[in-house]
């Protein structure tokens, strides 16, 4: 038995929700491992040069400038996927009214 599946229309608004979700998600996770990845290269150079490690350098010049470029990154294909999605969903659904 096969279940009809109510379709509607895509609205246009959806788009901007799950583009904006996705990209505070992937750099916040991009933030989150390159500020892990931050600390322990900073730990690893200060214990080789014997001075205390500051940790400052992992969060503005790592994991800062990591995150903006993998948001700019996440944001535009985000962005294209939806759109494609979006016009994909409104073709089908003009099919399915037709037929």
């Amino acid at each position: 038995m096969v279940l009809a599946r109510a379709s509607h229309a895509p609205s246009w608004y959806g788009i901007v929700v799950r583009v904006c979700a996705m990209t505070f998600i992937g750099t916040l996770l991009c933030f989150a491992v390159s500020l892990l990845l931050g600390i322990l290269g900073t730990v690893i150079v200060a214990a080789m040069r014997g001075v205390h490690p500051d940790m400052r350098i992992a969060y503005r010049q790592i994991a800062l400038p990591v995150a903006l470029v993998a948001g700019g990154i996440i944001f535009a294909l985000a962005l294209v996927m939806e759109i494609r999605h979006y016009r994909q969903t409104k073709t089908l659904s003009a099919i399915e009214r037709l037929g």
